[in-house]
């Protein structure tokens, strides 16, 4: 409190009191006892009521102790169970959750982690993938401003995600892992790795990588084998000793029939091998009998280009041919679909060789095209010339329909630059992506396609669509998903399929560690989407002729099925409509493979290292009698007192309008019982 307060205060009471001797002593010559009460109590509610309107403020120090947090992360991946550690793992969890010390000096947080991160202390052992370095990132962003130190019950084997030891990086607590397995090597043969494309071409060859590995001190030698069903397609001998402990196998397979071809790869285990579940892997190619051919036109070089045709060929079944616009004129009929680049008027004669032989095309328009020759050679839609660019980002239009388009996070990508000015069409269109400026939506088309004389067309109003693909690797590590957004416009483009009010999007195959989405649209006579339908899915498997069905679960723009639940084996479905008669069928393979069981030991030398990188230390699970002694002889995790200074006004004080109500109260009863009123 202020001096000039305090000198308010002290006024105030000078006021109140100068007044209240005033009132009661100024008609008499001396003060009775009930007069000096009268004057008390005037006194008292003056001075309150002046004090309301200095309103003081005072302040309220309060004190909190803060106790660290312990995470316990615990691994929750069918690896556990696969190396027998189960039950510890069980043990140990309800040891520490249930110690008193260590619940004294922390606030214990239990959580468990596979493919993701998940707050419960319910361990179930049946997650089929593992990544650790993803656990790591979601509790950096809850325990960002605490002190946290983290125990992470794991045998250590990611299979997949980037490499955990380095995740003290962004994670800056201090980890123990304790690890579930031991370190003892056992003589194992396995296939590390196989590599091979996911397509193949009828009446061609497909290439076939095979990595093996060989753990152990002895010289052996085994057999490698592929089969096609009971049918063995290559066999190899090979041997591997101490110091030769690898080998890459090389070979091709044909391809000779249409479809889904399954094969299984096997290194033959020697006789005293502990795990032979790895010596094996499933692998399928399909089969097709056409590749789409796509020309990109362009008179001059411009990064696009090359983005567009890796992501174009990143599907095995399509080719792309680059051609300048007069070199495209006697060729156009050797593709199903021509990519016109920032056209002028040298591309007079391709837009004639295309409008004559009806071909679907797709046409980028950017800050080197000129709009006017576009006006005059294309009656779909005509663009206002103003000589001026602007750059526009992203915004998905989630009615879009004729195929299913995934939020890749369009509104992350840099923005495309595009002439600035109205497009308006001549015909019915639908917009993929629709233009925004700083986050304000213009309702003006970024990327479209309509259908037309029986053709398809699209039209993308930007260039730097490269930047993209860039941007789409730094979100999410990978070009997949920018890549399959491509592939899927380039699919519907090429293709002169008649529109269906139900289309499903699924996979031929499998693989069996992997999540097995299947997604659905449905729409109504006018071929908008309809939220209101209910779609169905029966699922048989061929082999054991059992059925099962399904709900499709409506989620933003489409329907959608988790099957990872389903076995490996081969499967037939139909995806049904409840209240029309619309069906569509179709038959997918998931392959056997489990990753998690290819592991033998716990991977001591990258927790090991996690604990160094972090400060903290590892434990093995069957030696963790020092685990709890340390985590609380500690300093680093001492308990912190916080306090949380308040500044509260008089005016906030209740009490003070009860003493005002009580004072004023008195005076009157008072005054009145003696007849003064």
């Amino acid at each position: 409190m202020d001096s000039q307060t305090i000198i308010y205060i002290i006024l105030s009471g000078i006021v109140a009191l100068s007044l209240a001797i005033f009132q009661y002593k100024h008609k008499k010559k001396s003060m009775s006892k009930l007069n000096m009460l009268f004057s008390f109590l005037r006194f008292l509610t003056v001075f309150s009521i002046l004090l309301l309107l200095v309103n003081p403020k005072f302040e309220q120090v309060r004190f909190s102790v803060e106790k660290p947090n312990l995470v316990i992360a615990i691994d929750n991946s069918s690896s556990i169970k696969h190396l027998n550690q189960s039950n510890q793992a069980v043990a140990l969890v309800e040891e520490l959750s249930g110690n008193d010390k260590l619940n004294d000096k922390f606030n214990v947080d239990l959580y468990t982690f596979g493919e993701s991160l998940n707050s419960s202390d319910s361990v179930t052992f049946v997650e089929n993938q593992t990544n650790i370095n993803n656990a790591f990132k979601q509790l950096s962003q809850i325990y960002r401003e605490t002190t946290s130190p983290t125990l992470i019950i794991t045998d250590g084997n990611q299979t997949y995600g980037n490499d955990y030891q380095y995740a003290s990086s962004t994670y800056k607590q201090s980890i123990y892992p304790v690890i579930l397995g031991d370190t003892v090597t056992y003589t194992d043969l396995k296939i590390q790795q196989l590599n091979v494309n996911r397509y193949a071409y009828l009446k061609n060859r497909f290439p076939v990588e095979v990595i093996l590995v060989y753990n152990g001190n002895k010289t052996v030698n085994s057999q490698f084998l592929v089969t096609k069903g009971n049918t063995t397609v290559y066999s190899e001998s090979v041997s591997f000793s101490k110091e030769n402990n690898s080998k890459i196998v090389n070979f091709t397979l044909p391809s000779n029939s249409v479809g889904v071809s399954s094969y299984k790869a096997t290194i033959v285990p020697i006789d005293y091998e502990k795990n032979k579940v790895n010596n094996s892997k499933n692998f399928a190619v399909e089969v097709i009998d056409q590749k789409t051919k796509i020309a990109i036109v362009s008179d001059f070089l411009h990064p696009d280009l090359g983005a567009l045709k890796k992501s174009i060929e990143s599907n095995e079944q399509r080719s792309v041919v680059f051609l300048n616009s007069k070199e495209a004129i006697s060729q156009i009929n050797d593709f199903q679909l021509i990519i016109i680049n920032q056209p002028d008027y040298r591309f007079k004669g391709l837009y004639e060789a295309i409008n004559k032989d009806n071909k679907n095309h797709f046409t980028i328009s950017g800050t080197k095209t000129n709009l006017s020759f576009l006006n005059k050679n294309n009656l779909s839609f005509s663009n206002e010339i103003t000589n001026q660019t602007e750059n526009y980002q992203a915004e998905l239009n989630t009615g879009y329909t004729p195929f299913i388009v995934d939020d890749i996070d369009f509104e992350s990508f840099p923005p495309l630059n595009s002439n600035y000015g109205r497009v308006s069409f001549t015909i019915p269109f639908e917009s993929i992506l629709n233009k925004t400026i700083n986050g304000i939506a213009t309702e003006e088309p970024l990327l479209v396609t309509y259908e037309t004389n029986g053709r398809r067309e699209g039209v993308l109003f930007g260039e730097n669509i490269w930047q993209w693909r860039a941007q789409s690797y730094v979100n999410s590590k990978s070009f997949n998903q920018f890549d399959d957004f491509i592939g899927k416009l380039i699919q519907y483009l090429a293709s002169n399929k008649r529109k269906n009010r139900l289309n499903v999007d699924y996979e031929s195959f499998y693989n069996g560690s992997s999540n097995i989405i299947i997604k659905a649209e449905f729409f109504d006579k006018n071929y908008v989407f309809d939220t209101r339908e209910t779609l169905n899915i029966s699922v048989t498997d061929n082999i054991s002729k059992e059925t099962k069905t399904f709900p499709l679960i409506l989620k933003n723009n489409n329907f959608q099925v988790d099957l990872s639940s389903l076995p490996p084996s081969e499967y037939s479905f139909t995806v049904k409509a409840t209240h029309e008669n619309i069906s569509k069928s179709g038959t997918f393979q998931i392959l056997e493979y489990n990753v998690e069981q290819q592991f033998l030991n716990a991977n001591v030398t990258k927790l090991q290292q996690l604990a160094t990188n972090s400060g903290g230390k590892g434990y093995f699970v069957n030696n963790t009698e020092d685990l709890v002694s340390d985590l609380i002889n500690d300093n680093r995790f001492a308990s912190i007192q916080k306090s949380n200074k308040n500044i509260i006004p008089l005016i906030e004080w209740k009490y003070l309008l009860i003493i005002i109500a009580l004072s004023l109260g008195l005076e009157w009863f008072i005054r009145k019982y003696n007849g003064l009123i």
